[in-house]
């Protein structure tokens, strides 16, 4: 994710406005409700991706800002621990089988892997310039890092912590997103404005997809079962969806200035778009095509969020809730 300055906004959920362009087709207000808030700690600063443990109820967010990571029991709505020393920590996921958690430090330029139940670091292992967001491949036991300046991937073992490759793409890179359906890592390489399918097993690039119309493609959410790919594209405000199989645009829709992170909901078959601009979109999937459910300038700093698949609740952290501390705001669905 790219750092950009924050544009000034009311965080207001029902009746919000901001000085920050809207979409030009929001579908309404969003289809949610605000169902809970929880402090934070680290200070009212940027956060950035998070990885969730959905069967344990256990966030993790990088607080940036902070330069450390935080555990959050969203069922408990309280604080676990806090995992400093991960210096403008960017990207963060869960793997719950291997009970550990691997985060980009980027002010290290590295990957830094955890144990889950106590937060010890189990391995630190060198990245390429910039390391932003992060995938798994169960198959091959890997993590892979987008490093978004050097144009690469970094392949690491996901147990021993060893560089098992570094993949140039040929331009700064967006997200990774691992596609079990046809077994290749997905790279949103903004530098050239397409996708890239790379074969986990040999690491060679098999394929590009041009995004017409995508300035800058760079957040990531697949719909694996429809092999659909939703890319935000940072450079023009859009969303597009990709068909993976006919390698091909075929919707493309208006959100928020910069948007950032995607997440899909797939038993929902709902997507969100938390833009740096503070704005969220929503947009429900039907018959392969996406129509908007709703947006809304949430809070200066939504650039981010989590997604429980069995609840369908979102959470969002939010640098500063009001009281000038950090914040995270738990939505329902209202349809």
């Amino acid at each position: 994710m790219r750092v950009v300055a924050a544009l000034v906004g009311i965080a207001v959920v029902v009746a919000g406005c901001s000085s920050s362009q809207a979409p030009s087709q929001t579908g309404g207000d969003l289809p949610l409700r605000k169902v809970g808030e929880m402090a934070l700690t680290g200070g009212p600063v940027r956060f950035d991706y998070t990885g969730f443990d959905a069967g344990r109820g256990l966030l993790f967010l990088a607080h940036m800002g902070a330069g450390e990571v935080v555990e959050v029991d969203v069922h408990a709505r309280t604080v676990v621990r806090t995992r400093p020393d991960t210096p403008d920590v960017h990207g963060v996921i869960v793997v719950a089988d291997k009970r550990r958690v691997y985060a980009t430090a980027t002010g290290r330029d590295q990957l830094v892997a955890f144990d889950e139940d106590n937060g010890a670091v189990l391995f630190t292992a060198p990245t390429g310039t910039y390391p932003d967001g992060l995938a798994y491949d169960p198959v091959r036991n890997a993590v892979w890092t987008t490093n978004e300046h050097a144009g690469t991937e970094t392949v690491v073992d996901a147990d021993a912590g060893s560089v098992r490759a570094t993949v140039p793409l040929g331009g700064e890179v967006g997200n990774v997103v691992y596609d079990s359906a046809i077994d290749r890592m997905v790279v949103a390489v903004q530098g050239r404005g397409d996708l890239a399918l790379i074969d986990p097993e040999t690491f060679a690039v098999t394929d590009r997809i041009s995004t017409p119309g995508c300035d800058a493609p760079h957040g990531q959410a697949l719909d694996n079962a429809a092999q659909l790919m939703f890319v935000g594209c940072e450079g023009n405000a859009t969303m597009v969806t990709v068909d993976l199989a006919a390698r091909s645009v075929i919707d493309r829709h208006s959100v928020g200035e910069t948007p950032d992170v995607l997440v899909y909901d797939a038993g929902a078959q709902r997507v969100y778009v938390a833009c740096e601009s503070g704005w969220v979109s929503v947009f429900d999937l039907r018959d392969r095509r996406t129509t908007a459910a709703g947006a809304k300038h949430l809070a200066d700093g939504a650039h981010t969020l989590a997604l429980d698949p069995a609840t369908h609740h979102s959470y969002f952290p939010i640098p500063d809730g009001g009281a000038n501390s950090p914040v995270l705001w738990e939505f329902e669905p209202t349809t």
